[in-house]
């Protein structure tokens, strides 16, 4: 399994403030141990730096990859199907709940955030799916680009149902990363105010 993921490190060059993307592999072997695969830094974030940065990860013996978790980038799945075309690519769930929360206001987060929880908590995809039609029914005249989200991301937001369920939350979510992050924050300049990463 790898995880594909980037932040945005802030940082003063030349005296003034930029923004940089610093792209993230980190992989789980065969025996479950992690791997972390590249760290690649670029001025922005797009789908065809993702397919070069996968195709390097080939040339450099990543033969083959059976899940890949993402964001939502969009062409993010068709640059992983280029260099791995078995790959099943699994969407965030964390990063699709906090996108749905932001149509929301903070005074409604955790009631919608608990409904969303129903959908990627329940025992079954097809259970899922229901509870994806209720939230609907529920809030679709309140908050319909809520529902239209999930649903037209739905075969890349529920990839996790096929294994079983104590894996699931590592299946689901890129947060495996935030230890990467964390080390980062430790040795690059922490001291720094204007040096800061985001997800």
């Amino acid at each position: 399994m790898v995880y594909l993921d980037a932040l945005v490190k802030s940082s003063r060059q030349n005296g003034t403030v930029a923004k940089r993307h610093l792209y993230v592999a980190l992989g789980i072997n065969m025996q479950g141990q992690k791997e972390l695969l590249g760290l690649w830094g670029q001025a922005t974030e797009g789908a065809k730096a993702w397919m070069s940065r996968l195709t390097e990860l080939k040339n450099r013996g990543v033969n083959d990859i059976l899940i890949a978790c993402v964001d939502g980038l969009k062409g993010f799945e068709e640059a992983i199907s280029a260099a791995y075309p078995q790959t099943q690519v699994q969407q965030c769930i964390v990063h699709q709940v906090r996108h749905s929360l932001r149509f929301v206001p903070w005074k409604e987060r955790k009631i919608v955030a608990a409904d969303l929880r129903s959908i990627y908590s329940a025992a079954t995809k097809a259970a899922a799916r229901l509870a994806s039609d209720d939230f609907e029914y529920k809030w679709s005249e309140s908050y319909p680009s809520i529902g239209s989200s999930w649903r037209n991301n739905w075969s890349r937001l529920t990839v996790f149902f096929d294994y079983p369920s104590a894996i699931r939350k590592v299946v689901y979510t890129t947060n495996a990363v935030e230890s990467v992050y964390a080390s980062l924050q430790k040795v690059l300049n922490p001291k720094n105010p204007l040096w800061t990463m985001r997800r």
